[in-house]
């Protein structure tokens, strides 16, 4: 049975599209068969795969309206083991189109259940919100994984995502954990970028990961070609960090492959 984990984070660039992407092929990279949902308007976790726009057929939006998701919307990604949920601009819509739906709430975790345990992993790229899709994608999802830029305004949003965990915790989904907060864009060279790393592992103490993401040249241009970090510079410090973080998270759940 795949384990579900959102990324997720209200504020902008903080590096959640990043992860959710390289994270996902880092994992498929150690043979776990992993599906990246893209719960995000902007798509960006679509196009950073390589998917053509002009080619889907349904995304996750279709998956959110009906309370169904078809085998068909699902598409296998350049990478092995690597599938994804894409998503389009027709996401914005689904936010006022399910203000009046009974259990609203559990539309994506109904699609998920029924397709989960095909897989190692399901990673969701939430949206930069806390709006429905978002809250729908934190109620399917066993755990949570938080990036947090080193840099001080990313504290301030840490606070308000937490709260809204909590509500969720107590409201909708029990069992949510938080599966760890990933410090990313990380510079050794500024003393900012240190402040908080130390900051914030001196707060949340075992939540935070020790695997630490860094800014890096080849991360940013990836997305560019359409794939993800690995497949454009396995060496490079990007690829490795989030390699480690993969494994880091494969050894914290123990995960044992499905049979495929």
């Amino acid at each position: 049975m795949g384990k579900i984990i959102s990324i997720a984070n209200q504020k902008g660039g903080v590096g959640k599209t990043t992860t959710s992407i390289n994270l996902a092929a880092s994992l498929a990279a150690l043979e776990y068969k992993t599906l990246l949902i893209d719960a995000d308007p902007q798509a960006n976790s679509t196009s950073g795969l390589g998917i053509d726009q002009n080619k889907i057929k349904k995304t996750v939006y279709e998956c959110m309206i009906n309370g169904n998701i078809d085998k068909s919307s699902i598409i296998k990604s350049e990478v092995n083991f690597l599938e994804i949920l894409p998503s389009d601009i027709d996401l914005v819509g689904a936010e006022v189109e399910m203000v009046d739906i009974k259990n609203r709430d559990l539309r994506m975790k109904n699609c998920i259940d029924k397709i989960k345990d095909n897989y190692d992993f399901i990673i969701i790229d939430c949206s930069p919100s806390l709006g429905i899709v978002t809250i729908n994608s934190l109620v399917a999802s066993d755990s949570v994984i938080i990036p947090v830029q080193c840099e001080y305004f990313a504290l301030e949003g840490l606070g308000k995502l937490l709260e809204t965990i909590k509500l969720i915790q107590n409201d909708l989904n029990k069992n949510l954990s938080i599966e760890g907060i990933l410090m990313s864009m990380y510079d050794v060279r500024l003393r900012l970028s240190n402040q908080v790393v130390e900051e914030v592992q001196m707060h949340f103490k075992s939540l935070v990961f020790n695997t630490i993401i860094p800014r890096n040249v080849k991360l940013s241009e990836a997305p560019s070609f359409g794939i993800p970090v690995i497949s454009y510079d396995a060496n490079c410090k990007g690829s490795l960090s989030y390699l480690n973080l993969a494994k880091e998270l494969v050894d914290k759940n123990n995960s044992v492959k499905v049979s495929w």
